[in-house]
């Protein structure tokens, strides 16, 4: 073949991909196409932009912050909430977790606000849900076990409000939807993995993206895609389907069942919490109608073009911080998930802190 022949495989290649038929699960080098789709929703955003002075500056910030903090995949296991063991038992724990990682956002004051009472302490939003995880457990409750999520007599709604029953007035958000998702997955484990979490994970075959892929594929609640603007193929975001990988591969460091050769396809987890940050940080803006909803904390419509452009920009504006500490710090151990885990914890402290300087989004779903 000549210089100025066409490869045809190449030919076939670009096809596809105009096609939207390329294959995600390729065999050798499965793709999420999270990162792609949260580049191209930027790249069609008019509510949303990054600020790259912003982003060169806070990506030295994080990493300075990150070192001096030592922030590595044993970071997750020292949470006080979090398993300590590396077995199967955690694998469970965190699939459960994971499963119900989603809105936790209260409009009550702190005092108001769903919250869960465990081991001395008040917890809530995320680390109210591991709260309850763990405090059913310690009564003797198998809510870890998706043979216990099959079980229609055992595992009911009422059962659900004792094990996240909260130490104020207000009542877990969507509890119903969260015993829809137990469900779904304790049926869907039974069909196609031998009721064991620990099977999708070896399922996967040592790759991060086709674990994420087999979750979306598989799990309709973990299907986080939606349709934006005229784009055919829908957009996809797949947050807890990505932070469960990014759980298992910190809790375990990298090793046993969180050893994935690609772990580095995991892109942030596109939530409300971060966004947030990365605002406050300067990294990205709002247009000025945006702008006004968020401050007024007015719910935005789940799956909306506005709701979308917030999400996809921050997995955008996150990889391109992940790009500028790597080209500055080559030898950097950093990638999309510790910058995540960095962000979440900096806003929460923040948040503690009463120094949130702009409200977080307000959308409710079980996306995240």
């Amino acid at each position: 073949m000549s210089d100025d022949e066409a490869d045809p495989e190449l030919l076939a290649l670009l096809r596809q991909h105009l096609q939207g038929k390329l294959n995600l699960n390729d065999e050798d080098d499965p793709q999420t196409r999270v990162l792609e789709d949260a580049e191209y929703v930027y790249d069609n955003s008019i509510d949303v932009a990054i600020d790259m002075r912003s982003c060169k500056n806070a990506a030295e910030t994080i990493y300075a912050k990150m070192q001096e903090k030592g922030y590595s995949p044993s970071t997750w296991s020292s949470h006080e909430l979090h398993p300590k063991t590396q077995d199967e038992s955690t694998v469970a724990f965190i699939f459960l977790m994971d499963l119900l990682n989603f809105s936790f956002w209260s409009e009550k004051s702190d005092a108001e606000r769903f919250a869960i009472f465990y081991k001395d302490r008040r917890w809530t939003g995320y680390w109210s849900l591991v709260a309850a995880i763990q405090r059913a457990l310690d009564e003797g409750i198998p809510i870890t076990d998706s043979h216990f999520w099959q079980d229609e007599e055992e595992c009911t709604l009422e059962v659900l409000r004792h094990v996240f029953r909260s130490c104020t007035d207000e009542e877990m958000p969507l509890l119903g939807e969260r015993l829809a998702c137990i469900r779904e997955a304790g049926n869907v484990l039974y069909q196609k993995y031998q009721c064991s979490s620990v099977n999708l994970i070896k399922a996967a075959k040592g790759s991060a993206a086709r674990l994420v892929n087999l979750l979306a594929d598989d799990f309709p609640c973990f299907r986080d895609e939606h349709r934006f603007e005229t784009r055919r193929k829908p957009i996809r975001i797949l947050k807890r389907a990505q932070i469960f990988v990014a759980d298992v591969w910190a809790a375990f460091e990298g090793k046993g069942y969180g050893e994935f050769r690609d772990i580095d396809k995991i892109t942030m987890f596109a939530d409300y919490r971060v966004p947030q940050i990365l605002s406050t940080m300067g990294c990205i803006g709002y247009s000025p109608p945006l702008d006004a909803i968020v401050r007024d904390k007015r719910e935005i419509q789940s799956g909306s073009n506005r709701e979308l452009q917030l999400r996809a920009s921050s997995i955008w504006c996150v990889e391109l911080i992940r790009r500028e500490i790597k080209k500055n710090h080559p030898d950097a151990k950093v990638n999309a998930i510790l910058i995540d885990f960095f962000l979440y914890d900096t806003i929460k402290e923040i948040e503690a802190a009463g120094k949130e300087s702009i409200p977080h989004h307000r959308t409710r779903s079980i996306w995240y």
